[in-house]
């Protein structure tokens, strides 16, 4: 047997049944596992920035939530409209919380927030509004165009439907 029939063989084994049987449950659990446990992400658009760039991927891990409660600035899957169109966030008030925007600045129950992650500030101003029971307000992190360009606002805690890897 000469090399090259060796590595035919390696690349293209013989298709037995129980090789079918293997390439087929394989292919099955990446399919579930890759809808169901770990989206991948492309993100597209620049609300994000600067924690997550336009073009880049991230994984949305949808178990996240079972075993625990969303917080206060974590970064999040929102379902925007059906199965294909999500959307990342940052959760800045949870429900019962009292948000507000003076000149860029954010406060969360009448407290001054220090926002590390915000490189690209803003002079929004936004009058003051609590979150409703079964809520969260999330907004993304570019804060540099108008609020009318953005998508922001009071989300169900349902429409979340995980939190963000990488």
């Amino acid at each position: 047997m000469n090399i090259s029939n060796t590595i035919r063989k390696f690349i293209f084994p013989p298709l037995t049944k129980s090789y079918l049987t293997r390439l087929i449950l394989l292919g099955l659990s990446c399919f579930l596992f890759f809808s169901y446990v770990l989206i991948p992400l492309r993100i597209q658009g620049h609300s994000m920035e600067p924690t997550y760039q336009n073009g880049s991927y991230a994984f949305c891990l949808r178990p996240q939530y079972l075993f625990s409660k969303i917080e206060r600035f974590d970064i999040v899957t929102v379902r925007f409209t059906g199965q294909s169109i999500m959307l990342l966030k940052r959760v800045l008030a949870l429900p019962g919380d009292i948000l507000e925007f003076r000149e860029g600045t954010l406060y969360i129950n009448e407290e001054q927030i220090d926002e590390s992650y915000v490189q690209y500030h803003s002079s929004w101003n936004l009058p003051a509004r609590k979150v409703k029971p079964g809520y969260v307000y999330v907004v993304g992190d570019n804060r540099s165009t108008s609020m009318a360009e953005h998508r922001f606002g009071q989300v169900k805690i349902e429409r979340i439907i995980g939190g963000v890897l990488f």
